[in-house]
């Protein structure tokens, strides 16, 4: 399959950013990394080669950006105002310096984003902040309470980027157009946080599938096997 590497000067971070990017055409997709993961961890991980008939086929163009996990909520040096701002920014990143290039490349205004484990998190905190952004949100083994992270300290920003916190409250009429899986193996760290999650959906009547998956654990084997189960359910 075609593979690109892009790399650019971020406004918003002032430094180097970097990307991977697979297929020529199809839905776009960000495919987010894990816990303190890099732009090729998707790559590297076997999880590209697992949706490779849907790039090939042109089903879906899959965008990898660099995670800043190590400059914001893994950046135990720092204060946790300073990691939830420079999270902040990372937001702002893939809002205003990706999402215009994935337009220009693939024609969609709305787009799909997925990741595994921290990378789960990553991808419902940018769908859920930005639902008319994106149609599909494909979440393998995620976070969705950062508070951990945040040694009791709290702010806007800390609010704003944790899904647990927000959505209760969060009623933008795009939430209920889109398209959201919860997955989760049957021994995963993280079933508890889906399912509380689950239960914050079901009381706003936002659709969505909790997918558990049996006899597995919160490892790379189950995304594997989740990732091309959910981007056959693409409509586009």
């Amino acid at each position: 399959m075609t593979e690109n590497y892009h790399t650019w000067q971020s406004s918003y971070l002032g430094k180097t950013f970097e990307m991977l990017v697979f297929g020529d055409a199809g839905y776009p997709l960000i495919l987010f990394p894990t816990s303190m993961g890099r732009y090729y961890e998707g790559k590297d991980r076997g999880l590209i080669d697992a949706v490779a008939w849907f790039v090939e086929n042109n089903r879906v163009k899959i965008y990898c950006p660099d995670g800043i996990d190590s400059l914001s909520w893994y950046n135990t040096g720092i204060h946790p105002a300073e990691r939830a701002h420079n999270h902040a920014l990372y937001d702002q990143l893939l809002l205003n310096e990706l999402l215009p290039r994935i337009e220009a490349e693939t024609g969609h205004s709305r787009i799909a984003v997925a990741g595994c484990s921290f990378g789960g998190y990553h991808a419902a905190n940018f769908a859920f902040r930005h639902p008319e952004k994106v149609a599909y949100l494909f979440s393998m083994s995620g976070l969705f309470d950062i508070r951990s992270r945040t040694e009791g300290h709290y702010d806007d920003n800390i609010y704003f980027n944790n899904p647990m916190d927000y959505m209760p409250d969060n009623a933008h009429p795009d939430l209920w157009k889109m398209g959201i899986v919860l997955g989760a193996a049957e021994r995963d760290v993280t079933r508890g946080q889906n399912e509380q999650f689950s239960g914050i959906l079901n009381n706003k009547s936002i659709q969505h599938w909790l997918d558990v998956r049996p006899d597995m654990v919160h490892d790379w084997p189950v995304w594997r096997q989740m990732l091309p189960h959910y981007l056959s359910l693409l409509k586009h």
